[in-house]
């Protein structure tokens, strides 16, 4: 492989200059740029991040610390970051946790930090009693902010509680009187911001919430809820802290022969791909992966690159209610007996 020491060679120039034209920095001539730029594709050569690290003082690097789940809502998450890393310019470190481990996110700073790496994401944080983390680069958290201390510490939201929210309220407004909840594990915060986001929808109505049944994100805990919720004749709307557990809650519905959305409404959270072709459709509010990814990267790049300036103000995500057949209005009942009858 050529090295930048054969690109001087051939361009007539220092290894310096040959580095400052290929980091674009100023004080070298159009003449000799072109030369330098000239000679290193005439030899295939490409700037590696050492050479951008000597020169620049920075590694050209971010680190992530994500979740090792193959879970639709981090693993979408994980992917928008890597786009948003790499169109910035940067190159992606990643180490993968795993749950249950106290030392997890701790232990994966040490080693992003050992790599060199210019700001760390963390994404989809998991509460593990840890004590704060220390990092001497600028973090960037996606969710709920951990105990951090750090040069900044920025912090990106996906939205989990508006979007709750929404779902919840769309049930309301469509008449059910009130609105059961299947609940992601209460270690994440994700899950955590989505049952206070359906409680405090509940609350702002006038309602107490009913029992929450508390799920694995599977859909396997999803169809142990419902075969729950199945046997209480005045649930009428459920919503579920994801897709797949929504998805285990009508089946588990239907096998119990109680219709969906005539006898009971169902709305999930992601809107995963399959959302669309289950039977019914599935309504679900989605997740700005992407926007958020980019949105918390463009926070994070500016912290590092411009440290002493003030950040610019964080962007704002549409909710997106996506309303198919799963929700309708609760079922008519009997005048004087309180039984369902069909619409």
């Amino acid at each position: 492989m050529p090295r930048s020491v054969d690109v001087a060679r051939l361009a007539g120039v220092s290894q310096k200059t040959v580095s400052r034209v290929l980091n674009n920095e100023q004080y070298v001539s159009t003449e000799v740029r072109q030369r330098v730029l000239a000679a290193a594709e005439q030899l295939g050569y490409r700037l590696n991040n050492a050479a951008r690290a000597l020169a620049s003082g920075r590694s050209r690097s971010i680190g992530v610390v994500s979740l090792g789940t193959a879970l639709y809502g981090p693993a979408s998450l994980l992917m928008g970051i890597e786009r948003a890393v790499r169109d910035a310019g940067y190159a992606l470190r990643v180490v993968n946790t795993v749950e249950g481990d106290p030392s997890g996110i701790a232990g994966a700073v040490e080693s992003l930090l050992e790599q060199g790496v210019d700001g760390i994401v963390i994404s989809e944080p998991i509460d593990e009693g840890a004590e704060p983390v220390r990092a001497d680069v600028p973090v960037l958290v996606l969710g709920a902010p951990l105990p951090f201390s750090a040069p900044r510490v920025v912090t990106a939201g996906v939205g989990s509680d508006e979007l709750a929210r929404a779902a919840t309220e769309h049930l309301l407004d469509l008449g059910h009187a009130t609105v059961h909840h299947v609940a992601g594990p209460q270690r994440w915060y994700a899950a955590r911001e989505r049952l206070g986001a359906w409680r405090g929808a509940l609350t702002a109505r006038g309602l107490v919430g009913p029992p929450v049944v508390e799920g694995d994100w599977s859909a396997a805990s999803g169809y142990a809820a419902g075969r729950r919720l199945a046997s209480d004749d005045d649930v009428t709307a459920v919503f579920a802290a994801n897709d797949d557990m929504a998805i285990g809650v009508i089946r588990a519905l239907m096998e119990a022969g109680r219709r969906v959305p005539d006898d009971v409404s169902v709305a999930g959270f992601d809107d995963i791909p399959v959302a669309a072709y289950v039977t019914p459709p599935l309504t679900t509010v989605r997740q700005p992966f992407d926007a958020v990814a980019t949105a918390g990267l463009q926070l994070l790049v500016h912290a590092i690159e411009q440290p002493h300036e003030d950040l610019p103000p964080a962007a704002d995500h549409p909710v997106e209610l996506v309303v198919r057949a799963s929700t309708a209005p609760p079922p008519r009942t009997t005048p004087g007996r309180g039984r369902a009858t069909s619409r």
